[in-house]
């Protein structure tokens, strides 16, 4: 009988509870070690947004978090939206449908090049578009979205904070120089960025992660940070968190004869 792969979730601790799970049900079992938390914030620029919401002709959802700080922030924001919606990712999307908001964008391609390639396609140019998000995200979306002529309202919606207890993460680093690890996966570059920071010995962590470990990113972009520390991995054609464990169990299957 094969044995029962033990996969390594650093994800944040609010958003792992569904990782888990799936992993456990494709028949392994999860060590849960965040390298990142999520906080929701009341910003200044959030606040500038909301008060300006009728002048938006869009606006984009990039993540679950964001649609968390609205709830927490301003709950009756969902009610009264009068623009067109972008979102990307169906997970950021059906918590849109449970606010009763269905989204008239979602690219198949779940990145801020995908969404951007959905708006030059529909040569949405001229209009103002609100990205609440986190400051730390990346400024493709952005600069490319006023590439095409629109005005960007950025407002900083939740924060991305080095994980507030990295024990969890070292004890992880620890079961990986062990052997107790057969997989560990990444959703976003910041997990993976945020893993390098807490080991001792990055390149000693990296061969471990590459020759002895099942390495699975979410998708290209955090792939490509993989690809900084030298990192051999795998990711799925579809960029979620389901698609991401299917390939892991299969390639796990694959390689152990089960």
């Amino acid at each position: 009988m094969t044995k029962k792969p033990v996969v390594a979730i650093t994800r944040p601790a609010d958003r792992a509870k569904k990782a888990c799970e799936i992993v456990e049900n494709l028949g392994g079992s999860a060590v849960l070690a965040p390298t990142l938390d999520l906080k929701p914030v009341n910003t200044d620029s959030l606040k500038e947004l909301v008060k300006n919401k009728d002048s938006l002709d869009w606006i984009v959802f990039t993540s679950p978090t964001t649609i968390d700080s609205f709830n927490k922030f301003y709950p009756d924001f969902f009610n009264e939206l009068e623009c067109k919606v972008a979102v990307i990712g169906n997970k950021t999307g059906s918590l849109l449908k449970k606010e009763g908001i269905e989204p008239d964008l979602m690219p198949d391609d779940f990145t801020a090049e995908g969404l951007l390639e959905e708006f030059k396609k529909r040569n949405i140019t001229r209009k103002v578009i609100g990205i609440p998000r986190t400051a730390s995200a990346r400024d493709t979306l952005p600069k490319g979205l006023e590439e095409l002529g629109n005005e960007v309202i950025l407002a900083e919606a939740y924060q991305s904070l080095f994980p507030m207890d990295d024990e969890s993460v070292k004890d992880l680093i620890n079961k990986i120089e062990n052997g107790k690890i057969d997989a560990i996966t990444f959703t976003s570059p910041l997990t993976v960025h945020n893993f390098f920071k807490i080991s001792d010995d990055n390149e000693k962590i990296a061969e471990l992660l590459s020759d002895n470990l099942l390495t699975v990113a979410i998708g290209p972009i955090t792939a490509n940070v993989l690809d900084e520390y030298n990192v051999t991995h795998i990711y799925p054609d579809t960029y979620t968190v389901p698609d991401m464990m299917e390939l892991l169990f299969n390639s796990w299957r694959d390689s152990n004869g089960g």
